[in-house]
């Protein structure tokens, strides 16, 4: 089963979110839980949560279907403390709003070092890799029930996480490993050098993500092409099969078992597409069935 969808809008309040997908006939959604440039938004109300969860139930959407987002401004690894400390706190309610409204997963981008304009800066990289995990820890610690996961990045600027093997650090210093996990997109990991173009290098990434990291902490996948070549280090997404991936990655996903029962999200820049690349996509699991 592959749960398909987008990164819908919450504009108006987070019970729009699984409204929003069912209009375009997604099996799967993420969305922001608060205004994602803001540090601070309302709480959460009682009235707001029902509508949300009730929604839920109507359209049929499960915990297991949702991927909700944090905000682009949390960055936990930090090298600032008093920033940290900012980027700690917003995180924290991140999880907890993802706790009152009955989900068990949140996506973010793991953070940036703000070193060194050296992308290679490996002891700026290994601090900021322990300081995630810090974070991470202090905040399961106060919190239940939600899965922190983790994405992968394109590598862009003083970004960590675009390597598999970070990734895999940051959860080796995870206490709770069982609330950790990760998000793969492909747009990223193009453009971070992971070939998942050709058919041998689709075959070798996912060997080396298995051997590195383990498809136990996949617990979900952006769906993006990608304006830049491989190897780029820009994270810049295009529709399926208009960018420098091509449809074929994603039809080799679609008829992958390793995939399903995740959610499986479109960035992709044209909100107006994801209807059509829902369908698309659906039709090619359909297909490897």
């Amino acid at each position: 089963m592959k749960y398909i969808g987008a990164h819908v809008s919450a504009a108006g309040g987070v019970h729009n979110a699984p409204v929003n997908a069912h209009k375009i006939k997604a099996t799967a959604f993420a969305f922001f839980t608060k205004n994602q440039r803001q540090w601070k938004s309302k709480p959460l109300s009682p009235e707001v949560i029902q509508a949300f969860q009730e929604n839920c139930r109507q359209y049929g959407y499960a915990p297991g279907q949702i991927l909700a987002h944090d905000s682009y401004l949390i960055n936990l690894g930090h090298p600032v403390k008093a920033a940290l400390e900012k980027s700690r706190d917003a995180f924290l309610d991140e999880v907890q709003r993802c706790g009152q409204l009955g989900l068990d997963a949140l996506n973010f981008h793991p953070g940036s070092h703000l070193e060194s304009k050296a992308r290679t800066s490996e002891p700026h990289i290994q601090k900021c890799l322990e300081t995630i995990a810090d974070s991470l820890n202090q905040i399961l610690d106060c919190t239940q029930g939600v899965t922190v996961v983790i994405e992968n990045t394109a590598g862009q600027g003083t970004n960590v996480g675009y390597s598999f093997e970070q990734i895999a650090e940051i959860i080796h210093r995870v206490e709770d490993k069982g609330r950790v996990g990760v998000c793969i997109d492909t747009c990223h990991a193009f453009s971070a050098g992971y070939d998942l173009k050709s058919v041998e290098g689709f075959k070798e990434t996912w060997q080396l993500f298995e051997d590195v990291i383990g498809f136990q902490y996949l617990k979900g996948m952006h769906l993006n092409d990608s304006k830049k070549i491989l190897a780029s280090r820009v994270d810049c997404h295009e529709s399926l099969g208009q960018g420098t991936l091509g449809i074929e990655v994603f039809q080799r996903i679609m008829a992958d078992h390793r995939f399903d029962s995740i959610p499986l999200i479109l960035e992709t820049p044209n909100s107006d597409q994801w209807a059509r690349e829902i369908a698309l996509l659906t039709d090619l699991a359909g297909d490897s069935v």
